[in-house]
């Protein structure tokens, strides 16, 4: 073929980057748009049951694969991803949000169309979007649509941002070369200026020389800029103690023997807050500082020796250095680092949690105990979804295999989000190795928001462990604010029928209460294979918390509260 459809082309380009799955819901101003994803060898629609949850669904996916494509339509479906794709700008999650538009000539006359707001302003949507988006496009030209299709891609990939796509109807079935498929969209990050990237690298040098006692925090960019193997080669190579923030969970091998545990201010166990702060020089990696992710900004560093790495500038004690990106000046800085950290003499690490204590079968379950009961559970490689609440707190104390991934959305914080991104990461799982598993641990008032999304998950066959926690209600907002306040109740659901209900063939379903009822299924042989769709519900009292999201809550609170 020397021409294909400029529709075509667009899911060409996304196979060739690896994006294989693309979410959404059709609508008229898509449609044509959407047949061409059967043109293509290998790409699949999702067909997700509504926006929002496409959007959540997307933001999973692209945290395994590296990005994400999402298309709405004009208006009404792409109004409805908007949550979703605020929660990926704040968190650097690279998705590509494409939304069919009206032809250009019925934006020209200004018609009074259906999903429009009737006073001939076809630019309102696009506008609200570039708010939280990296870049924006709106595709006019048929000769240059390939190139801002080209442009698109690249930056949602490279700087794991969100980016608009607009996409006029008339132009889903006009040609374009087939031939500008030959050349691959350059993926690769621009080169730092050399001598500013010289310079970091020397005073970081310098640090690390005269560090009697320094450690390295990985955040949570250091997934999402794709530092990882950069970091674990610091660890090697210095044997500096290393911690991760809430954000950062699975960025690191949590199994290497200079892994110190979890970060989060005051709420630190009080070993790893003692370990952090009284650190002489901090190399901190992809930091992203919010609230939860800090305790509540409540770092107490007692040094100024502190290295912020990040995707687009370093920050060196108070001299910031724009444009240095992270993953070049890690590269060159390991090249050198063995020589300048020659004289350190590694200090021991904090203990990890003790093992629960032996206690009878019958003994009701609590939050405390199964955080670290479930490192036993994973295996290396598994994918660990936790929603915003109690899941997000207090997997902060379970220990991860090594590359275990972890997904937890702790700054944009939507209730709800995990089920949708389930979806999207057992998409991507299935898309890498059939036998890696995706593994989520929601609220049963946070998965009354989002439920339906289970039902795409068995439209797919897809085998993930639902875990639900059944605490009757919003716990997380009860520790907050209105303890007994009926906004903080839910309708109880029947969860364990919401499989068959959903028309699930191949499925279990499960029930546990008590510390005997589930150590006896996470040691099944055969509950261990990802084999089918799996919901667990785990009984547990109203107000029981992990330690950690009990003090966060008081914090928050008095926060709330403050006038000035």
């Amino acid at each position: 073929m020397s021409e294909i459809t400029l529709g075509r082309y667009l899911f060409e380009r996304l196979k060739q980057v690896d994006t294989n799955t693309i979410f959404g819901l059709p609508g008229d101003f898509n449609l044509s748009l959407l047949d061409k994803i059967y043109e293509v060898p290998g790409m699949r629609w999702a067909g997700n049951a509504n926006e929002l949850n496409a959007a959540y669904a997307a933001d999973g996916y692209a945290r395994v694969k590296g990005m994400a494509a999402l298309i709405t339509t004009f208006g009404v479906g792409e109004l409805s991803a908007l949550n979703g794709i605020a929660g990926s700008y704040a968190e650097h999650v690279g998705v590509l949000h494409i939304v069919g538009v009206p032809s250009i000539s019925s934006q020209a006359k200004q018609l009074l169309l259906h999903h429009t707001l009737g006073n001939g302003d076809f630019t309102v949507f696009h506008r609200m979007s570039a708010n939280i988006s990296e870049t924006t496009a709106m595709l006019t030209d048929i000769a240059a649509a390939p190139a801002e299709i080209d442009r698109c891609i690249r930056t949602t990939y490279v700087t794991q941002r969100p980016v608009y796509l607009g996409l006029p109807a008339n132009l889903v079935d006009l040609k374009v070369p087939a031939s500008l498929l030959d050349t691959p969209i350059d993926l690769s990050l621009k080169p730092n200026d050399v001598s500013a990237e010289t310079e970091v690298v020397d005073l970081v040098l310098e640090l690390i020389k005269d560090a009697k006692n320094p450690i390295i925090l990985a955040d949570a960019c250091c997934s999402r800029h794709d530092v990882k193997a950069e970091t674990k080669k610091l660890i090697d190579v210095t044997q500096f103690p290393s911690f991760v923030t809430p954000m950062g969970k699975g960025s690191i091998d949590e199994q290497n023997p200079r892994f110190g545990g979890v970060y989060v201010g005051t709420l630190s166990s009080p070993e790893v807050k003692e370990a952090v702060e009284g650190a002489d020089l901090i190399l901190s990696v992809g930091a992203l500082l919010s609230d939860f992710n800090t305790g509540s900004f409540s770092y107490s560093y007692k040094t100024k020796n502190i290295v912020e790495f990040h995707s687009d500038y370093i920050k060196i004690r108070n001299a910031t250095f724009p444009g240095v990106q992270m993953k070049f000046a890690l590269q060159k800085l390991l090249t050198k680092v063995a020589e300048a950290a020659k004289g350190y003499k590694p200090v021991a690490v904090p203990a990890r949690t003790p093992a629960n204590a032996e206690s009878a079968d019958s003994t009701p379950l609590k939050q405390q105990w199964i955080w670290n009961e479930v490192g036993k559970f994973l295996q290396e490689g598994d994918v660990v979804i936790t929603e915003t609440g109690t899941s997000a707190f207090g997997i902060n104390q379970s220990h991860f295999p090594n590359k275990t991934y972890g997904i937890s959305q702790v700054l944009w914080g939507s209730i709800g989000f995990t089920t949708g991104a389930t979806l999207g990461a057992a998409f991507a799982a299935e898309e890498i190795d059939p036998k890696k598993r995706v593994i989520l641990f929601i609220g049963d008032g946070s998965l009354q928001l989002t439920v339906q999304e289970i039902s795409t998950m068995i439209r797919w066959g897809l085998k993930p462990y639902l875990f639900v926690l059944n605490n009757d209600g919003y716990t997380i907002e009860r520790l907050i604010h209105g303890e007994k306040a009926q906004y903080n109740d839910i309708q109880p659901w029947k969860n364990l029928d919401l499989l068959p209900t959903f028309g699930a063939k191949d499925y279990e379903t499960h029930r546990v209460a008590t510390t005997g009822e589930w150590k006896k299924l996470t040691t099944c042989e055969k509950f261990n294979e990802n084999s089918k769709i799996r919901m667990i519900e785990v009984m547990l009292p109203v107000m029981d918390a992990p330690s950690s999201l009990v003090a966060q809550a008081k914090l928050t609170a008095s926060i709330n509260a403050k006038q000035d």
